[in-house]
């Protein structure tokens, strides 16, 4: 993002920069750096560094049509996308605690190198507890033209971390927008251990999406599949529905599931479409009444407004040798659905 382009007029941010860290800009790359970017058409999609909650630094997005995102530097955490009406699509609890090193409630959190309890870290790992900075000179990413509007982050280990998990990596992460609005994450993970030992973790976007009423909505692609019941000491069930329903807590992990997930909102008419890849797992969560009682920073009726469904890798976990990387990619698209016999129409969205 942060590159010079034909066409492209750069702003000076250099100050805010080379607060997070970013020095000797303008004399490695010979031009003034900028958080924002004006195309040829006097379009104005923007890169923000501004202060967000508390103090802690977040990135803004914003495209050329209107859709934006936000990003907080702690945790690397996406906690907005609206669309070109300024409508939120993600839901965020008014109880999130920006307090590092407590990990914001709601947004999309990332789950690494643990999911949940499986394992012996913390619950989801670290990367949602840490400061990420900005990749200022991040490896070739092949994207698509469409997108002009992104920020690369990474995250490394601190002489702390070895002792919680003793593993050398780089975590890079692309967070974009593209031109029709769509929200796009590319995690990248490197293997760095210079002790030729190999690591294996587990990932996830924990990612909740904000929804009309919870009893109004429905998940089409996930029909058929076995799941783990976290409910039921990760029992191992096969998923009977047409389509699965909320009328109490809900916490499944859902196996090889497709690359194309919805969520319907019959009451907002909405439909999100999940696309991703090296993510074979998706995970479903909503606490319902009782457990969100229980979460402190979760109002008490929250649950009818947020839907978990997270883009995963669970079952198997990935394993790199020193040299290797992973890479996944996730990408969030909010359309406009009907119901036809309870099906989707007319946009057949999964085979789309």
């Amino acid at each position: 993002m942060f590159r010079r382009s034909e066409g492209v007029h750069y702003d000076l941010c250099y100050l805010s920069l080379r607060r997070l860290g970013v020095r000797k800009i303008e004399a490695r790359l010979g031009f003034r750096w900028c958080m924002e970017e004006r195309d040829m058409v006097g379009e104005k999609p923007s890169v923000e560094l501004c202060k967000g909650v508390n103090g802690l630094d977040k990135i803004v997005l914003r495209e050329a049509r209107g859709n934006s995102a936000e990003v907080y530097l702690f945790g690397g955490h996406v906690t907005s996308w609206k669309n070109d009406r300024g409508e939120e699509l993600l839901f965020l609890s008014n109880k999130a605690i920006f307090r590092p090193p407590k990990a914001i409630r709601g947004g999309i959190p990332i789950c690494f190198p643990q999911f949940s309890s499986h394992g012996n870290l913390e619950q989801h790992g670290f990367a949602r507890n840490k400061i990420w900075s900005i990749d200022t000179d991040p490896p070739s990413l092949v994207s698509n033209s469409l997108i002009k509007t992104f920020i690369d982050l990474i995250l490394k280990p601190t002489d702390d971390d070895f002792k919680i998990w003793p593993h050398s990596y780089e975590f890079r992460l692309r967070i974009a927008l593209a031109s029709g609005g769509d929200l796009i994450l590319i995690p990248r993970i490197r293997n760095t251990n210079a002790d030729g030992k190999p690591f294996s973790f587990t990932f996830a976007y924990h990612t909740y999406f904000s929804v009309s009423d919870i009893s109004e909505v429905r998940i089409e692609g996930l029909e058929t599949l076995d799941y783990f019941d976290n409910l039921k000491e990760r029992e191992r069930f096969t998923e009977q529905g047409d389509a699965i329903t909320f009328e109490a807590e809900v916490d499944k992990i859902y196996l090889s599931t497709p690359d194309k997930i919805a969520i319907i909102d019959h009451e907002k008419k909405r439909t999100f479409v999940l696309r991703k890849d090296g993510l074979p797992d998706a995970v479903v969560w909503n606490p319902w009444d009782k457990r969100a009682k229980a979460i402190p920073d979760l109002g008490d009726d929250d649950y009818k407004r947020m839907l978990c469904v997270e883009a995963a890798a669970i079952e198997k976990p990935i394993t790199l040798k020193p040299g290797e990387e992973w890479k996944g990619k996730l990408e969030l698209s909010a359309v406009p659905s009907s119901y036809c016999s309870g099906q989707l129409d007319p946009q057949k969205v999964l085979q789309g």
